[in-house]
């Protein structure tokens, strides 16, 4: 059964160096609006958890913008990580070789939406600790593309599986679905 928010990689595993070498410096407008924005999303969370608490299913417009982050999010980190090579743009709104499908709002639990503060503890802590893993395959991967030109399949693979793993924990923990995030390692790519 496939999770309500999986990931779509498609990109060719080439990556042109001269972005590569400057990535970290490139990624800073993106990092700042992603930022300013996460701040605007913390707040439509709260409104969101009292309102499928109440109502059972998250609304539509919380679910859109909150959705939109998230993947906005995943495009960021798919940039950043070299996941992708194509500079993204700052909305999340138009398809980018590495990026999120997110089903839309469907009936939760409210006894899981009640208590999601504490189910998703686990979840953020496998996230974290993935996160350190992360930024080392970052390093890893910024070498390996700076002087091959390309990403090697199997840290694109391992990479877009962290980036799936937490964009599911953060989809879990905003309410955009009420599935615990998946451990398969199944990316599509």
């Amino acid at each position: 059964m496939d999770h309500p928010i999986r990931l779509h990689v498609t990109d060719d595993l080439r990556r042109t160096r001269l972005t590569v070498a400057f990535r970290i410096i490139l990624v800073i407008p993106h990092a700042i609006w992603l930022a300013l924005w996460g701040i605007v999303v913390a707040l439509a969370a709260i409104v969101s958890w009292f309102a499928t608490l109440f109502a059972g299913r998250t609304p539509q417009g919380l679910h859109d913008f909150i959705a939109q982050f998230l993947r906005y999010s995943a495009q960021v980190s798919g940039y950043l990580f070299f996941l992708a090579d194509p500079y993204p743009g700052f909305l999340g709104d138009r398809p980018y070789d590495a990026d999120l499908a997110i089903a839309p709002p469907a009936p939760q639990n409210r006894w899981k939406t009640g208590f999601r503060i504490v189910l998703v503890i686990p979840a953020l802590i496998v996230a974290q600790v993935l996160g350190y893993l992360l930024e080392v395959l970052g390093i890893i991967a910024w070498f390996a593309c700076l002087f091959t030109g390309a990403m090697p399949l199997g840290l694109r693979n391992l990479v877009a599986w962290i980036i799936r793993f937490t964009a599911q924990t953060h989809g879990y923990a905003l309410l955009l679905t009420d599935r615990y995030p998946s451990f398969s390692t199944d990316v599509e790519a």
